[in-house]
């Protein structure tokens, strides 16, 4: 897998790195950011969608990312949309 940067969270701190990769070959967006903690994860665990089961399976994760990366994600989106050239 041959992931492409795209960008980092303009805030970043020490220790603090919110990331966004785009995987072409894969077509696929890759996030890294803050663990949602127990509460939210247990709200979106009990979150209601037609199709979805309930709750998340273990190879899962519930992420977030700050909105200020909005640009960031929508950057990656475009990699994504692109001819993979390699």
């Amino acid at each position: 897998m041959a992931l492409q940067f795209i960008g980092i969270d303009p805030n970043t701190g020490e220790g603090e790195s919110p990331t966004v990769w785009a995987d072409q070959e894969r077509g696929e967006l890759v996030f890294q950011g803050w663990k949602a903690g127990p509460e939210l994860e247990a709200e979106c665990a009990d979150f209601k969608v037609p199709g979805h089961a309930k709750g998340i399976p273990e190879h899962e994760a519930v992420i977030r990312i700050p909105a200020r990366m909005v640009q960031i994600v929508r950057e990656a989106c475009d990699a994504i949309e692109r001819p993979h050239l390699g």
